[in-house]
């Protein structure tokens, strides 16, 4: 694999020999989001993303019915046209969800320029993140991913996990939220915390 980087207005290129990818969450407050794609995997990872954030701009040169209803729906911003080059500035993230590879290419490229975030569909040389399979339940976010290697075992770990988790979830965690906001920090709350939380796994391994 290669890996892309802008020194000065020069694009280097550097020969990687192993991916991984760091696990982590991204805090969206105030961020910007674009997506470039208005077909079935564009409105897919709309759909993922306002779970998380409603702060997203969409490009494209022709939307389908689902996704011009989602955006709709969530009075978003769209563009009927084809991506021009600068369209990325000023966001933080841009989704590539197109199936055009030279294009995902220039996205990508033109990403580095304005220190953006790139995921480009099905291309992870194009890509500085990816999207894992997750679950959310209000405050409990699991994500999943296998670098890649197998979306389809990722999707059905994803279902296979949220299948174990119980309905009552939601209602612990607003409970030892609101734990944590009133009792005093040290070691006692910590245990305490930790007792109560695994109490609340083992309860699910005798249901």
């Amino acid at each position: 694999m290669l890996s892309i980087s802008v020194n000065d207005g020069v694009v280097l290129l550097k020969k990687d020999f192993g991916m991984s990818y760091f696990p982590a969450f991204i805090k969206l407050d105030q961020q910007k989001i674009l997506i470039v794609g208005g077909g079935k995997i564009a409105y897919e990872k709309l759909e993922h993303l306002l779970d998380f954030t409603q702060n997203i701009e969409i490009i494209a040169k022709s939307y389908s019915k689902e996704m011009l209803a989602l955006i709709d729906e969530n009075q978003l911003t769209c563009k009927e046209r084809m991506y021009q080059k600068g369209d990325v500035s000023g966001f933080a993230i841009v989704i590539v969800a197109v199936d055009d590879i030279p294009l995902q290419a220039d996205i990508f490229l033109e990403s580095k320029q304005y220190n953006c975030l790139c995921n480009s569909v099905d291309s992870t040389a194009y890509c500085d993140f990816i999207f894992p399979a997750y679950i959310k339940k209000d405050d409990l976010t699991i994500a999943i991913s296998t670098s890649g290697a197998s979306p389809a075992l990722a999707k059905h770990l994803r279902n296979y996990l949220r299948a174990l988790i119980p309905s009552t979830i939601s209602d612990f965690l607003k409970e030892v939220k609101e734990l944590r906001t009133t009792l005093p920090k040290g070691k006692e709350r910590m245990l305490m915390l930790d007792k109560k939380a695994q109490d609340y796994i083992n309860t699910w391994r005798k249901s």
